[in-house]
């Protein structure tokens, strides 16, 4: 019994603790439905008091579409010579008859006694934490005002309190005097979580400001999810422009001298740009891409270029027709046309673009015909003109998984055969010269013959039977004889004849194929290329031996010369039997016989670039990247002048004023001045343990500012000409006190006293120097500061240049001209855009140029703005393109002041002279339309839309189709 008796006390317990715990469930279930219940009230009064403060704000925000621009009258400032309550006189009678009645249905009217509560509106990048601060600040902080149908006026608040009755900061307020001359406010930063309904100055009872915005976008509540937009807000003698990269506000200050931004007239620039000439050819991956012409120039490629220079001459000539890199090249046995192949790279918005052949005429640079678009994967590998017919046929390899293999028509560009070759990786094809029937692949592991019958391909494998077969056949030529040598990865040379078997059953399978006759010892590494001469003399080019070695018709070495300082040998070109061209794994191009040796007559960077940097009166400029060489180039000569190897990779670069010394920053926080003269090292200094990434000398001379991925900007003082520095300041990285990220750009102010810096969270700081390396903490204050130089990717000179939807990535360098005309961009799309300067306004239209087979690194001006020098990252690629000018035009400071321009943003409405007359009724229905679409975006969220029917009641049916509409149709 007591056993059951505790048996049934446990079970009761068990039994109300269940019954506790259900009913604690409900009890937190009932207060949490209470708490949200609560939360949709606030809501529904804080948006019944948001669109009363809508409707008063509505009539200021009309101002920019109404300007009469033919008799260019300016609007008087709020609080001056105005109508009702801080409306223009010049907009009274029209916007008098604009009032809340407008949008009710008929039979419906308000009463002057209607009551509104006017609270703090939220913008569009606030946070919803910030509606349990409006809950306990809604009685404190609301205003009981009455609304009156048919005027419409300037509201006041009073200013919010927190719980605890300290006045809550508003920093992103915009404040607006009542009378007198409007102030800017001072020591006041921007916050940002101001939005396009701003807040007023804590304790100030002014009339609400006006912000305005030149985007139809402005009411999108999903804006902000956009990678890239723009907000305007005006000041009273100024504005401000909102930017939002990957949804942080950037506010830049437009300058003083600008008196109505909606009026700027954004042109391209008149000048344009034209390539000038291209450092640097692509040898360290890419096999045959050396030929000589029949006019005497080379032909080679580098990113999305082919080259044609005249070795004698000394001249260059462009085909820049591909979209994408160039990956291999042939000529025609005409040694005229030239056919070449690209890969397939994809578009900025990330879609493929298919890869091609283009066949085009060497002498006036005009695409013949344009090969297997669509057709090709990946790209294009290896092509060749047939020679027996005269090149009649075009065979392409491509970079699919199959490597297919095809044979086109040239004449009519159709395809004649195709066929899978192999999945291993394919260097190079060939037709026989005697029988363009006859096909020859080679790559890894492999050697194949091809047989070209009835527009069908069937293959014979090569045997190497009692040889070692090697890991790689790299290349190949066909002897004077019909023999086929191949040079492999073995370092040997081996000879490959047909025997008498193989003739009678041609095309019987793999066991009747051509057979190795010969076995050479030709270089100690890979041979990489082989080049046959009239006379049937053969030259090879080693790898690892760096050699060039010229053998008889039987085999027999007869000369040799070693190349040292610029990589193993690639491609040979013969110029007349003695001398040749020579393409090398460094990205150099030399000419010369064995005799006198061998010289660089194209030079260029082997790996990443970043650095680069202009001589200030020389027309020289200096790159440095990852293959830790520092180059130094002359832009009228064409050439290298010299070039050192340093033990860590640079990254920035800046000349001294003076020109006799430059410093180069480098990726371990690093840094060195190097004579131009001399080429020593004066000085070295280190700067944290990270990458540095700008560096910047003052205007003067007497400044260097360094600045690091360590959120650091360093500054020192510069003495003895450039050759001795001392510390003079350190910009602090914290949050509070200077920048939260790396240090991306910098400029000086041309009085050399102050800086203006960006970083990788997309900021803008001003920094005083001469004041004790302090931040300037009210930016407002820099707006009509002058810079010496102009890099700075973010800037209200330069907002004009970011696309919409960039993630702020996209745009890695820029520069201003040194007359102040234009700017050169540089991007990740592999484009160089040419914008007029300044370029304040989004989508700013420009020249855009291509040729880069990478992103875009670096750009700049040369110290005369003839030219503009752009840098690739991958593709190792320099090209120089000329300014053509186009005309004299207006200055750059003259283009500022544009208030008689008669251009028309994208969107703006703009009136007639006959629709202006009388406050015509198209001008009544857009300001409807515009109020209309204040009142929608308020109301386009969900947790309103079902819950507040009776401010649904206040819209016109036309409207209450806009609330169930996506937002994209309003």
């Amino acid at each position: 019994l007591r056993k059951f008796a505790g048996n049934v006390d446990i079970d009761r317990i068990i039994m109300e603790k269940a019954r506790d715990a259900l009913t604690l469930e409900k009890v937190n279930r009932v207060s949490v439905m209470e708490g949200r219940l609560q939360l949709q009230e606030n809501e529904i009064t804080l948006l019944k008091s948001s669109l009363a403060d809508a409707l008063r704000r509505l009539p200021p925000m009309c101002k920019a579409p109404t300007y009469d621009r033919a008799t260019q009258t300016e609007l008087t400032p709020l609080g001056q010579d105005q109508g009702l309550d801080g409306v223009p006189l010049a907009l009274t009678s029209d916007i008098q008859s604009l009032s809340l009645e407008d949008a009710l249905p008929k039979g419906i009217s308000l009463t002057e006694g209607s009551q509104a509560k006017l609270h703090r509106i939220q913008g569009l990048e606030e946070d919803d934490e910030e509606v349990e601060k409006e809950k306990d600040l809604s009685r404190t902080s609301s205003v009981e005002e009455p609304i009156h149908p048919t005027t419409i006026r300037s509201l006041q608040r009073e200013d919010l309190q927190d719980p605890n009755g300290s006045t809550e900061s508003l920093s992103s307020a915009r404040q607006t005097p009542i009378s007198g001359s409007p102030v800017p406010p001072k020591d006041l930063p921007p916050s940002p979580r101001s939005g396009p309904l701003s807040t007023i100055l804590e304790g100030q009872n002014k009339p609400l400001c006006v912000i305005v915005s030149f985007s139809s976008s402005l009411f999108l509540p999903d804006c902000m999810s956009c990678h890239t937009c723009f907000f305007i807000c005006h000041w009273l003698t100024g504005q401000s422009i909102k930017m939002f990269i990957r949804g942080r506000p950037i506010t830049m200050y437009v300058p003083s001298n600008i008196q109505n931004y909606d009026d700027l007239r954004m042109e391209p620039p008149v000048e344009k740009l034209e390539l000038d000439w291209v450092y640097g050819y692509r040898g360290r991956d890419c096999r045959a891409n050396l030929y000589l012409l029949a006019s005497g120039e080379a032909v080679y490629f580098i990113a999305c270029v082919v080259v044609l220079y005249h070795i004698n001459n000394r001249t260059q000539r462009h085909y820049s027709k591909h979209t994408d890199c160039v990956r291999c090249l042939t000529i025609h046995p005409d040694k005229v046309r030239v056919a070449s192949g690209q890969t397939a790279g994809v578009d900025k918005d990330g879609k493929p673009l298919q890869p091609y052949v283009h066949i085009w005429d060497s002498s006036t640079l005009i695409t013949l015909q344009q090969i297997g678009l669509g057709t090709f994967e990946r790209g294009v590998g290896s092509v060749a003109f047939s020679f027996a017919d005269s090149g009649a046929f075009l065979c392409v390899i491509d970079d699919s998984n199959e490597h297919m293999l095809s044979v086109w028509d040239c004449a009519k560009g159709t395809k004649h055969a195709e066929v899978k070759s192999t999945n291993e990786a394919v260097f190079t094809v060939e037709f026989n010269p005697n029988d363009s029937t006859n096909i020859i692949t080679c790559g890894k592991s492999h050697v194949y013959f091809w047989t070209l019958s009835a527009g069908s391909l069937t293959k014979k494998q090569g045997i190497f039977g009692k040889y070692k077969k090697p890991k790689f056949i790299q290349c190949f030529v066909f002897s004077l004889t019909g023999d086929v040598l191949t040079g492999d990865s073995e370092g040997n040379i081996l000879t490959w004849g047909k025997s008498p078997g193989d003739v009678k059953t041609l095309g019987k399978g793999a066991k009747e194929t051509f057979q190795i006759m010969r076995q050479t010892r030709a270089h100690d590494g890979s041979v990489f290329t082989l080049c046959m001469l009239q006379g049937g003399a053969l030259l090879s080019g080693g790898g690892k031996d760096r050699k060039i070695i010229r053998w008889s018709a039987d085999l027999a070495p007869e000369r040799e010369c070693e190349v040292k300082d610029f990589g193993a040998v690639r491609c040979i070109a013969d110029v007349d039997g003695e001398e040749l061209l020579v393409g090398t794994t460094r990205n150099a191009i030399l000419r010369g016989t064995f005799s006198d040796g061998f010289v660089a007559i194209v030079q260029g960077h082997v790996d990443e670039m970043w650095g680069l940097a202009t001589h200030p009166s020389q027309d020289v400029f200096l790159t440095c990247g990852h293959d830790r060489q520092v180059c130094v180039w002359n832009t009228e000569e064409h050439k290298l002048d010299w070039c050192t190897t340093l033990e860590e990779y640079g990254l920035c670069a800046d000349f001294c004023p003076n020109g006799a010394v430059v410093s180069v920053g480098l990726s371990t926080g690093r840094w060195l001045v190097l004579d131009l003269q001399t080429k020593d090292i004066v000085s070295d200094y280190t700067d944290g343990n990270e990458q540095l990434s700008v560096m910047r000398y003052s205007t003067d001379g007497s400044f260097l500012a360094v600045g690091s991925h360590d959120n650091f900007i360093y500054i020192y003082n510069v003495t003895e000409s450039g050759r001795r520095y001392s510390r003079y300041g350190k910009y602090a990285g914290h949050i509070r006190h200077g920048h939260s990220s790396f240090i991306t750009h910098l400029d000086w102010s041309k009085d050399g006293k102050y800086i203006m810096s960006n970083s990788g969270d997309y900021e803008i700081l001003y920094w005083d120097i001469a004041g004790g390396c302090k931040l300037l903490r009210n930016r407002y204050e820099s707006k009509d500061r002058e810079w010496a130089s102009y890099t700075c990717v973010l800037g209200f000179h330069v907002m004009g240049v970011w696309l919409e939807g960039s993630d702020g990535t996209d745009i890695n360098a820029l520069c201003r001209s040194h007359n102040e005309r234009m700017v050169a961009v540089a991007d990740d799309f592999c484009k160089v855009h040419l914008f007029q300067y300044p370029c304040p306004k989004p989508k700013a239209p420009n020249h855009s140029y291509e040729g880069h087979g990478s992103h875009v690194t670096n750009v700049r001006f040369t110290h005369c703005d003839s030219h503009v020098l752009s840098m690739g990252g991958k593709d190792t690629c320099i090209l120089q393109w000329r300014v053509k000018r186009g005309g004299t035009g207006d200055s750059g400071g003259d283009r500022l002041h544009s208030s008689s321009s008669t251009s028309t943003n994208k969107g703006e409405r703009t009136f007639t002279e006959g629709e202006r007359e009388g406050g015509s009724n198209l001008e009544r229905e857009w300001l409807l339309d515009l109020w209309r679409s204040v009142c929608v975006w308020l109301l386009n969220r969900s947790r309103f839309r079902n819950h507040i029917p009776d401010v649904h009641r206040i819209l016109c049916s036309n409207t209450m189709e806009f609330c169930n509409a996506d937002m994209s149709h309003t």
